[in-house]
């Protein structure tokens, strides 16, 4: 079953960049909302894991300096045992699957984590449309993206 989405997913990328590129921008954004909630509703991210066992959120300042306080470590101890800069200069995670993600699949700093993992996989933002390359190869490991986008085909494709 999770390889026929995946495989879908990859077959229907031409049809997800047509429709988000030229479909109705304003009524896209209005359904946001509602397929991101209805997608979440069918969806148990625990289940998963993607996003966290093969893909690296920016860590910014703020979230680092959380994070270590969290840690009861100094921010540069932080950086050093977890972090590298990426080539948009960005601190992203040395190695994968995240080293907070439990066996469980849970986050050991759920309260604490990054501003990009709060808002993965950003199927209720504008960042779907704004950000299309990352939407796309979300979709292709994320089923809540895949989810979101097969609703958006279907309405306005």
């Amino acid at each position: 079953m999770e390889q026929d989405w995946k495989k879908r997913a990859l077959e229907h990328q031409k049809a997800y960049r047509r429709v988000l590129e030229r479909g109705p921008k304003n009524k896209i954004l209005q359904a946001l909302p509602r397929l991101h909630e209805e997608a979440f509703e069918k969806i148990d991210c625990l289940s998963c894991a993607a996003c966290c066992r093969h893909y690296s959120p920016r860590f910014k300042q703020p979230d680092i300096k959380r994070i270590a306080k969290h840690l009861r470590i100094k921010e540069g101890e932080m950086v050093a045992r977890y972090l590298r800069l990426d080539e948009d200069n960005d601190y992203v995670l040395q190695s994968q699957p995240c080293p907070f993600l439990g066996a469980d699949n849970a986050c050991s700093i759920y309260e604490e984590r990054p501003s990009d993992c709060r808002r993965f996989p950003y199927t209720d933002e504008d960042v779907v449309l704004k950000r299309i390359p990352i939407t796309l190869k979300n979709s292709t490991f994320c089923p809540i993206t895949y989810t979101v986008l097969e609703k958006i085909k279907e309405a306005f494709g």
